[in-house]
């Protein structure tokens, strides 16, 4: 690619739309998900009677439904991404590569 196609490229107002787009999506996403796991982390370091405290007769203790819903977290913010990808970015991301294949 010429540096003349990259540029018009990078100043492309959908393309810089694009760009902020995806990086403020990723870094909040990425945010709420360290905050969920440095939540679990230290609530088990600084707390871990909470995490055995046993759920009802069984051997089921809080922290197998609190670990769970962590994983199941990571999945959830996984298709939120996909989802806000798919509906705000990949059409601006189709403008710029028919607005600037010349």
């Amino acid at each position: 690619m010429d540096a003349r196609r990259l540029e018009t490229i990078q100043n492309h107002p959908d393309f810089i739309q694009l760009t902020n787009g995806r990086t403020r999506l990723g870094w909040s996403l990425t945010l709420v998900m360290l905050a969920i796991y440095f939540g679990f982390i230290l609530l088990l370091a600084f707390s871990p009677a909470t995490l055995g405290t046993p759920l009802g007769a069984g051997v089921m203790t809080v922290g197998l439904p609190v670990g769970v819903a962590v994983i199941v977290s990571a999945v959830l913010l996984t298709g939120i991404y996909v989802y806000r990808a798919n509906r705000d970015l990949d059409p601006l991301n189709e403008r710029v590569r028919k607005e600037c294949q010349a």
